[in-house]
């Protein structure tokens, strides 16, 4: 029989669609989170500009969350359909097994054992993976969803909520990226490429290495277990669709109404650069100033020189020159320099233009 099977059908087309489908949504939302996350790193920067910017990006980032809810909230009813309809067993919970398989891993790693622990179809760090998934998903989903509108989000919760889900989400991002880098490439990509969740088949040798109880299963026939008969399924089909359809109707109606009421605040475009220094008012309107006594409080090392080209020390402030507006008009565009304090009465303008005489001594 083992000459016969040098390949084993491990995953179907619907769970290789569903690895295929986290693995995109995961790398784009990994992508587009952490550069917003991380905004002034170089890479950061470039990554935002070779999207578009960063209203694109943030766009792409929430298409991509929409995908991976929308897929998480099939996979719970598609594991439900298989548990409830086709009775197969709840192979990926952990159990005392996993833990005795990872002490003896330990042991046989370190020299203290023979032979590596038997495991079963899933094993202990495939489970710990699965659930470090969900745990992950169900943080990111409510964190996101609070980040997404938080104007909605504080009818329900206090306000403190918003800037507690930014932590979260952020912290969780980095944890979960870490974790596909570290743990889960050395154990698919570097120990030995699996091509299972691609393929569908895995090799003999892998399954003696990885899951040797299933492998064993296998061949004295007791795995995959039998199906129900068709009409307990067709039964248990009847119960189980109606209520999961409208559960999910109900889940896909709030995500939907969460994701299109838009209260969350938008990023306000840019000023154009060619009007960012134009007067507040136009040309011969007054300007708000402060009152007269203010000026007198004003520190002397704040004092307010008179500009260039002109020189202090041929600009006495003499009686030929009490007049400061003759030459010093508000919004004047020439020099001298404007007076944009018109409010002002002339006797007041040495309150912080100091005489020549006094500037030049400093």
């Amino acid at each position: 029989m083992r000459e016969k099977m040098r390949t084993i059908i491990r995953f179907g087309p619907i769970e290789r669609t569903e690895h295929f489908l986290l693995l995109l949504s995961f790398t784009i939302l990994a992508i587009t989170g952490l550069v917003q996350k991380f905004p002034d790193n170089g890479l950061s920067l470039w990554i935002i500009r070779l999207l578009g910017g960063i209203e694109y990006t943030r766009t792409i980032h929430h298409i991509s969350a929409i995908v991976l809810i929308l897929l998480s909230i099939f996979h719970v009813f598609y594991v439900g359909y298989k548990i409830y309809v086709l009775k197969r067993p709840l192979s990926m919970l952990p159990g005392l097994k996993d833990v005795r398989d990872a002490i003896g891993l330990f042991k046989y790693n370190l020299g203290l054992s023979e032979r590596p622990p038997e495991m079963d179809r899933y094993n202990f760090g495939e489970k710990i993976e699965y659930w470090a998934v969900v745990w992950g998903t169900l943080v990111m989903a409510i964190s996101g969803y609070m980040l997404w509108n938080p104007v909605l989000t504080t009818r329900i919760f206090p306000g403190e909520f918003i800037p507690a889900a930014k932590m979260a989400h952020g912290y969780e991002a980095i944890l979960a990226v870490l974790s596909i880098l570290i743990w889960h490439a050395w154990h698919v990509h570097i120990k030995h490429f699996n091509k299972s969740i691609f393929t569908g088949r895995i090799t003999l040798e892998e399954m003696e290495e990885e899951h040797a109880l299933e492998l064993k299963r296998i061949e004295s026939g007791e795995w995959p277990p039998p199906l129900p008969p068709a009409q307990e399924r067709w039964r248990r089909a009847v119960r189980y669709l109606p209520l999961a359809g409208l559960v999910a109707i109900l889940l896909l109606i709030t995500t939907y109404y969460y994701f299109t009421e838009q209260t969350a605040i938008t990023t306000l475009p840019p000023a154009p650069v060619e009007k960012a220094y134009l007067p507040a008012r136009p040309p011969g309107l007054p300007t708000a100033t402060p009152a007269p006594e203010m000026a007198e409080e004003i520190p002397k090392q704040l004092v307010r020189y008179l500009p260039e080209p002109m020189s202090i020390s041929s600009h006495p402030m003499d009686d030929a020159r009490a007049d400061c507006t003759a030459c010093h008009a508000s919004y004047s565009y020439i020099d001298p320099a404007p007076l944009d304090h018109a409010e002002y009465d002339v006797t007041e303008c040495t309150t912080c233009h100091q005489p020549a005489k006094e500037v030049s001594q400093r």
